[in-house]
């Protein structure tokens, strides 16, 4: 039976979780249903309607609900276009580094020893390292593409997942489990995919929501300055860019692209604490007690 005090941590995670989990569904929907939803193409504008203010405002035109940017392009459609490139961007650079980082940290916590420490001085280098000035000058140097900077982020990111499965690997080979599937013979390879992963996935998986609002972050922040998703593809950090010498006669076409990335980070934020919540086994005991 629920005591007291657990039972408010489990309604607050419960609802913080369903939260976060629907309004990213949202975002990932109008991501992916983008071209039905966008009323206008998001590449092409209309010259002679440039600079047009939202609609609710004076001298607004219901055919731009968001209004629209210095070459007469509609807003709303490059927004919904730009969250397409901003969550394939996340979604394929987490993934990416999730993959590398976890392996490594994986293979460093399982056998330990000289593998470990020279492992564990690698990912401490890299981590010393400024992401974002890395992630600038591998971008200046390859060159803008969409390609590039899934590959740019992921290989800044990669070692905090290894710090995270190194640590939750140095846990789980101590269980007796681990023991027991040595003493059958199974492979070391075997043991870390089909023991160990298992069992470390819920962390991995926090963290890996988490990171997804940093990524949003890097990849704005990068084709904001230029060595990002290259035009005229709408990513949201290029319309920053593209409104920020108009931010005051004409704020619209770089403020909502800012909410935008705002809200998708808020919410990758509360996404990975209600998880942390629901996989804590020390967070579920005490809203059990």
């Amino acid at each position: 039976m629920a005591g007291p005090a657990g039972a408010p941590v489990k309604r607050t995670a419960f609802g913080q979780l369903g939260i976060a989990g629907s309004i990213a569904a949202v975002m990932v929907a109008c991501a992916l249903l983008a071209p039905l939803l966008a009323p206008h193409d998001p590449y092409v504008g209309m010259l002679a309607d440039r600079l047009l203010p939202p609609s609710w405002l004076d001298g607004g035109d219901v055919r731009y609900l968001l209004g629209t940017d210095i070459l007469g392009r509609d807003v709303l459609s490059r927004l919904l276009y730009g969250a397409r490139v901003s969550l394939l961007v996340a979604v394929a650079a987490v993934m990416l580094a999730g993959i590398v980082g976890s392996t490594i940290g994986i293979v460093a916590g399982y056998f330990g020893g000289w593998l470990d420490s020279v492992l564990m001085r690698i990912v401490d280098l890299v981590v010393s390292l400024p992401m974002i000035l890395i992630a600038l000058l591998v971008g200046v140097i390859a060159g803008p593409s969409l390609t590039n900077i899934i590959i740019i982020i992921g290989f800044v990111l990669w070692s905090q997942f290894a710090r995270m499965a190194r640590a939750e690997t140095l846990r789980v080979r101590q269980l007796a489990f681990i023991d027991l599937a040595r003493s059958a013979g199974l492979a070391a390879p075997r043991i870390m995919l089909e023991h160990v992963l298992p069992n470390i996935a819920g962390p991995l998986l926090v963290l890996a929501t988490l990171q997804v609002g940093t990524v949003i972050i890097m990849e704005a922040s990068l084709s904001f300055l230029g060595v990002g998703v290259p035009p005229p593809a709408p990513a949201w950090g290029t319309l920053i860019a593209d409104g920020r010498s108009y931010v005051l006669s004409a704020w619209w076409i770089c403020i909502f692209p800012g909410l935008a990335i705002i809200t998708t980070v808020m919410t990758a934020n509360l996404l990975g604490d209600g998880l942390a919540d629901r996989l804590d086994p020390a967070r579920k005991a005490g809203g059990q007690s």
